[in-house]
């Protein structure tokens, strides 16, 4: 089970700067132990960079994926991901397929994308 989150919670920290949702996101991570995000009948979703890589957007809590998920990802559900196998599977599956983490995506459709060697250090060092 998440943490809890009221809406004025979610709109101040929604309206952070990417680089202080990042920060933000790893604290509640490494706290919590989980992490969210989104998925279709078709499976995670996946967003392209400017530069066409490849990358799995994540947040700290099930609202904010539910926030995100508008238009073309209206029908999206926010799925919660151990940070255990996020550790152990996810990240060297998605550096082995050359996927990138885009961290904590907001209304802005900004987020800190990154390395899953570089989230995977951020998270051990948190």
């Amino acid at each position: 089970m998440s943490y809890r989150l009221d809406e004025k919670q979610r709109v101040s920290v929604s309206s952070l700067p990417a680089d202080e949702r990042y920060e933000h996101f790893l604290q509640k991570i490494t706290g919590w132990e989980e992490l969210w995000g989104l998925s279709d009948q078709d499976g995670c979703v996946m967003l392209s960079t400017d530069d066409g890589e490849e990358c799995i957007p994540v947040w700290p809590h099930p609202d904010y994926a539910t926030e995100w998920a508008t238009d073309e990802w209206a029908e999206c559900e926010p799925f919660k991901i151990d940070l255990k196998a996020w550790l152990e599977r996810w990240l060297p599956g998605m550096a082995e397929d050359g996927f990138l983490v885009a961290v904590f995506p907001a209304g802005d459709g900004e987020g800190v994308i990154v390395e899953p060697g570089e989230l995977e250090q951020s998270i051990l060092e948190g």
